[in-house]
């Protein structure tokens, strides 16, 4: 049963406390089925196989499609975005990691933050709660629009108005019956510079249409065996995911950077060089990569695409330097 209470009241208070742990944007939906369109141009994305290794987009459709299943009584979604723009970055000379995964690993930086507010808010308010930090079969982009957060853009990125698209999500199911913000009506425009920009050609005209077989994110992450020739060809100096199509994105022009510590790079990603990442062990990478995303990709896996970035070096260096008779 939802939690009956004054449920407009209680907004400022709450967004209050996001502030001070940290959340940059805090907004709430009512939750309910998700609309029938988004269902459909999920299952059409999904049928063309655009999901690649992704199978786990596959399951739990039901769950996927209606977050009260996710959370008996659930009446409000609300969503939160946490900037992980950082201050200091790679040389870029050095095998690049994705911005997001500069700082420690934000499923336990967010959580326990969010873990902060629902504890308050239980406090407060009571009800019952279910905290969503990319752990489960909820839709946190579509959330997101839906609480007038931000939209999605043709990078597949959420991005908020006048911030950008750095930020991690959040999504708290709770049985609190909370007035919904107005969802955000917008869009890219005629913009395409993340889809002109996409090294490996993974965007297209339509939002959040990416194709995860080509996207050099997902191929470099989550993908499991040899990288295929396409995004060899395309992989440059790429380790660790790929943030090409929101480093173009006019949205983040004037990205601030972000203002919680656990983001902050370490002196030792900052330094590592190809043949330092080449030369990692099992134990090192286990080490250097405790608290990180990257341990996502597996010792393995950002073996192999150290391998594939020296290869396409040498490739270069081959083509521009003429061989001497």
């Amino acid at each position: 049963m939802a939690t009956s209470f004054s449920p407009s009241l209680c907004k400022d208070h709450i967004r209050s406390i996001a502030a001070n742990e940290g959340f940059d944007a805090c907004g709430f939906a009512r939750a309910r089925e998700i609309a029938p369109e988004a269902q459909a141009a999920y299952e059409t994305w999904i049928s063309e196989g655009k999901h690649g290794c992704l199978q786990y987009m596959e399951r739990h459709a039901a769950l996927r499609n209606n977050p009260q299943l996710l959370l008996e009584g659930a009446a409000t979604v609300m969503v939160l975005a946490m900037n992980y723009y950082p201050q200091r970055f790679q040389s870029p000379e050095a095998p690049q990691f994705a911005y997001y995964a500069y700082g420690n690993d934000y499923h336990e930086v967010v959580r326990q933050r969010a873990s902060v507010i629902v504890e308050k808010m239980r406090a407060n308010y009571g009800g019952d709660y279910r905290i969503c930090v990319d752990t489960a079969p909820l839709r946190e982009r579509y959330w997101a629009q839906q609480a007038g957060v931000g939209f999605v853009g043709l990078n597949n990125q959420l991005i908020i108005p006048g911030k950008g698209s750095y930020f991690f999500l959040c999504a708290i199911l709770t049985t609190l019956e909370i007035t919904p913000d107005e969802p955000l009506v917008s869009s890219c425009g005629n913009c395409r510079r993340c889809v002109k920009a996409c090294p490996a050609g993974a965007l297209s005209n339509s939002p959040g249409a990416v194709d995860a077989r080509r996207c050099l994110s997902c191929l470099t992450i989550e993908y499991r065996g040899e990288l295929p020739p396409s995004a060899l060809k395309c992989i440059g100096n790429r380790v660790y995911g790929c943030d090409e199509c929101q480093k173009i994105c006019p949205h983040n022009a004037e990205a601030e950077a972000t203002k919680i510590a656990e983001f902050q790079p370490s002196e030792e990603l900052l330094t590592l060089d190809a043949e330092a990442l080449a030369a990692l062990t099992d134990e090192k990478f286990r080490l250097l990569f405790r608290h990180s995303a990257v341990k996502r990709t597996k010792h393995s896996g950002l073996q192999r695409n150290i391998s594939a970035v020296l290869q396409n070096k040498t490739a270069e260096n081959d083509t521009i330097t003429p061989k001497k008779e």
